[in-house]
């Protein structure tokens, strides 16, 4: 029983010797069918089986090269890019951290604090924030909400107009985030 399975194992392997001879064939021939035409002129001829096997050889290492450096320089590429996205990230958590250790002192507060208008004509609502979060007795603060309404005299609603050159815009203050 033993025998048999020895002459298997031996078939088996002179099978993928014969198989390693024969690919280690071509690639003498291509060799020396490249060294040949190396060393001879360029000519029109056709370069026959073996000339053309060495010469997809070639043509496939070249490009194996090529994918292979490719390859590398993507890797290198993606290694800075990781770099530089984490010390983004590392200065973006600790600018979180500076914010949330400062969120115990700080509040946000709804009133109703009339905005002053500015030289420019604009609605200036830093005063007005800062008014009503002094009121609360915090130290300053910065509007989150705003809220805008045309004020006219009683005069043009009883004469049944909705507006006119006697209306203003007012702007105010609804909620301001304090510190």
């Amino acid at each position: 029983m033993q025998k048999a399975s020895t002459r298997f194992l031996n078939k088996r392997v002179s099978g993928y010797a014969f198989g390693a001879l024969l690919v280690g064939a071509i690639v003498v021939n291509s060799a020396l069918a490249a060294a040949q035409d190396a060393a001879k002129p360029v000519q029109p001829e056709s370069p026959g089986f073996f000339g053309t096997i060495g010469r997809w050889f070639n043509q496939t290492t070249d490009s194996i090269d090529a994918g292979v450096s490719g390859v590398r320089k993507r890797f290198e590429s993606f290694g800075n890019q990781a770099g530089v996205a984490a010390r983004s990230t590392v200065d973006t958590a600790k600018d979180a951290a500076d914010a949330v250790a400062r969120i115990p002192n700080t509040r946000v507060l709804h009133g109703h604090e009339k905005c002053q208008v500015a030289p420019n004509g604009a609605p200036d609502c830093v005063a007005a924030a800062n008014t009503m979060c002094k009121a609360k007795g915090f130290g300053s603060g910065s509007s989150l909400d705003m809220t805008t309404a045309e004020v006219c005299p009683a005069q043009v609603y009883l004469s049944g107009r909705t507006g006119g050159t006697e209306c203003r815009t007012e702007t105010f203050v609804s909620r301001v985030f304090c510190q």
